[in-house]
């Protein structure tokens, strides 16, 4: 059977000139969005290294914690849960969404799991209720509303969500690389943080940070293909290389070292360990419902932005800042919020860190099923897959924070108070309160409040009333006694 192409108009050709490559770019659209297979190739390995430090994060988080019966999880089950439900969600939205976001268990979320589900009930009910939020969240695209909630943001509002993520993102690779630290209690201070340790740059660590940092954006300047990439892997090996000939004290979650068993052998015990309506009747109707809703919000709005987010840098969005297919995304990611319930592994959802895959030029599901395998190889390989430090990852954090802003802040009209004041608090609380769901809440409580003082409010759309009503009793149920 003859694998020539047939004689009608010219091939499409990708990016540099050569050919397109048949049914792989028609099914990823991967010549229609401006890509190639090696842009794909290089984002997917980017997200990746970017975010496998939740292969280890996540397990202490959850680890640390134990359930009203005083049961803590086990620490290789809950590696093998992460990494699993993370390669299934992550190919999943790649082939279903097509679009280079990839996910994994949600920060955050997983602390609500951890701190405020387990030790009121067992592990098992807690994942349930998790389970149930991801079943609320499919429902809710299944009936059109989580797409309606989407669309009635104004497009100042999501010009500012994509701002907010980019500067939470940077300061998470300041914070995750030790370039910047929390301030100890014991200073008695008001500054929260403070630069390096004691308000000084020391070690090798922050070192191998600055270096990447800088080769990055130099690379960037040069317009190299692959700039990211090229750091995360440059400055992994230099840490390597310092890590065998120097005292480091701590490099934090992942230490630059070669392993001496770089096989470990996955432990599935906790897939499957649910119970669905099992936590009611430890905590009340009333209280599971409660129990349900944060996660929920939670799970709703950090992934609402995160995709919206990603969605405006890859241009995957259209003028007026719609993405075509959403519906599809949405209800992928729903259904990863109940497959990590399902699994254990807390909450799975879009991960912002997937900016580093679409800062080195992804923009089709393609770079999520790189992503996906390496994390479906990282069950047997988990000690090689967590060797690469933060401090060679996060470079990446930050010089994607940067495209992002100055892409998005001209687009926002500055001129109108209406706007510019919500995209203001946005932008800002995003970073400050370490949350994406309270940068969204917050803007969308004083867009409203301002459309409706200055006579505007018939130009709210009816789900952003209904929206700032919900974060309004979200924020107060401490006050009324109901967390």
């Amino acid at each position: 059977m003859s694998t020539s192409a047939p004689a009608k108009a010219p091939t499409p050709e990708r990016p540099g000139g050569s050919p397109a490559y048949g049914a792989l770019d028609r099914f990823f659209k991967i010549s229609e969005r401006g890509s190639s297979i090696a842009r794909e190739v290089r984002g997917g390995f980017a997200t990746f290294f970017a975010m496998a430090y939740i292969i280890v994060l996540n397990p202490i988080i959850l680890g640390s914690a134990k359930d009203m019966y005083g049961h803590h999880l086990d620490n290789g089950q809950l590696v093998t849960a992460t990494a699993l439900t993370a390669a299934f969600t992550t190919l999943l939205m790649g082939v279903i969404g097509n679009v280079p976001i990839a996910l994994a268990a949600g920060l955050g979320v997983n602390s609500v799991v951890a701190l405020q589900l387990a030790p009121r009930m067992s592990w098992p009910d807690a994942m349930g209720m998790v389970v149930l939020a991801g079943f609320v969240v499919m429902l809710l695209v299944a009936t059109g509303l989580r797409e309606r909630v989407m669309n009635a943001v104004p497009f100042g509002l999501r010009k500012a969500i994509a701002i907010g993520i980019g500067l939470f993102i940077m300061l998470i690779g300041l914070v995750d690389s030790g370039f910047v630290t929390r301030m100890p209690d014991a200073a008695q201070t008001t500054v929260p943080v403070q630069l390096g340790t004691g308000g000084h740059l020391t070690g090798w660590p922050v070192l191998i940070f600055i270096l990447g940092t800088l080769l990055t954006f130099a690379l960037m300047v040069r317009k190299v293909p692959g700039a990211i990439l090229i750091s995360i892997v440059g400055m992994t090996v230099l840490a390597v290389i310092i890590n065998a000939v120097a005292t480091i004290p701590s490099w934090g979650l992942t230490v630059p070292k070669w392993p001496g068993n770089p096989v470990g052998s996955p432990d599935f015990g906790l897939i499957g360990q649910v119970s669905l309506f099992g936590g009611f009747s430890k905590v009340g109707v009333l209280t599971g419902i409660l129990f349900v809703f944060t996660v929920l919000l939670s799970c709703f709005f950090d992934a609402m932005g995160t995709i919206m987010g990603i969605g405006d840098e890859a241009k995957l969005t259209d003028a007026e800042g719609y993405m075509p297919g959403i519906n599809k995304v949405l209800f992928v990611d729903g259904l990863a919020v109940a497959a990590g319930g399902a699994s254990s592994s807390s909450a799975t959802t879009a991960f912002v860190e997937s900016t580093a895959g679409v800062g080195e030029g992804a923009r089709t599901g393609l770079a999520n099923v790189v992503t996906g395998g390496l994390f479906a190889v990282a069950l047997f390989l988990t000690p090689v897959a967590t060797m690469v430090p933060s401090q060679a990852a996060t470079p990446a954090l930050v010089a994607v924070g940067f495209l992002i802003l100055s892409n998005s802040v001209k687009e926002i009209d500055w001129a109108d108070y209406t706007i510019a004041v919500p995209a203001f608090v946005t932008m800002l609380m995003m970073p400050f309160t370490y949350s994406i769901t309270n940068g969204i809440g917050m803007g969308f409580i004083t867009f409203t409040l301002l459309r409706l003082a200055a006579g505007r409010g018939r130009e709210v759309p009816v789900p952003m009333y209904v929206v700032s009503a919900v974060f309004t009793f979200y924020y107060l149920m401490p006050a009324l006694g109901l967390t």
